[in-house]
């Protein structure tokens, strides 16, 4: 499969939708910020934290826009300590683009970029309670015809009280073409 630029403007073939996946720029920060607190889901960061990452990690990153607005977004960068693994830091949707594939659609964009970032591995934490995460992982791996390896990585010595604690998911190595 080749690798398909962040910045196309047109949706995959077959794909009726109207949704537009891209990097992120400035603009999106706000809405991402928005997307990511209306998600109730996410920890959310702050509205300045979401502008710099539109401005630092565009490249690892992807935001999807239909009719004019964010409708959802996946955060990444590339591990400063693992220059082969892209970590994925958020993904949200918009609840009227929920269960259209949407989420997966925005990680297999980002996954094709990994060859050209020399990224042969794709990390991500998922809490135990988040099974729709955990799925959408596990099929993007099946995808990619490579294994999911789960491990703790964060528990409650290192997160404030309340907070589930993040199952890491390592998926890799890819089989890039």
């Amino acid at each position: 499969m080749a690798t398909q630029s962040l910045h196309s403007t047109s949706p995959p073939p077959g794909d009726e939708s109207a949704v537009r996946l891209r990097e992120p720029e400035l603009a999106d920060g706000p809405e991402m910020w928005r997307l990511a607190r209306d998600s109730n889901v996410l920890d959310v960061n702050s509205p300045y934290s979401y502008v710099l990452w539109c401005r630092d990690f565009s490249g690892t990153s992807v935001v999807a826009r239909a009719d004019g607005a964010a409708c959802g977004f996946v955060t990444g960068y590339v591990r400063p300590d693992r220059r082969d693994t892209l970590f994925v830091w958020q993904v949200a949707v918009d609840r009227a683009h929920r269960g259209q594939g949407l989420a997966r659609r925005m990680l297999d964009r980002l996954g094709d970029r990994m060859p050209e970032l020399g990224c042969r591995y794709m990390e991500a934490t998922v809490t135990p309670g988040n099974a729709a995460s955990a799925a959408m992982f596990e099929s993007f791996a099946r995808g990619r015809g490579c294994p999911v390896v789960r491990s703790p990585l964060f528990g409650d010595e290192h997160l404030p009280a309340g907070h589930e604690p993040e199952i890491l998911f390592r998926i890799g190595p890819l089989n890039h073409p």
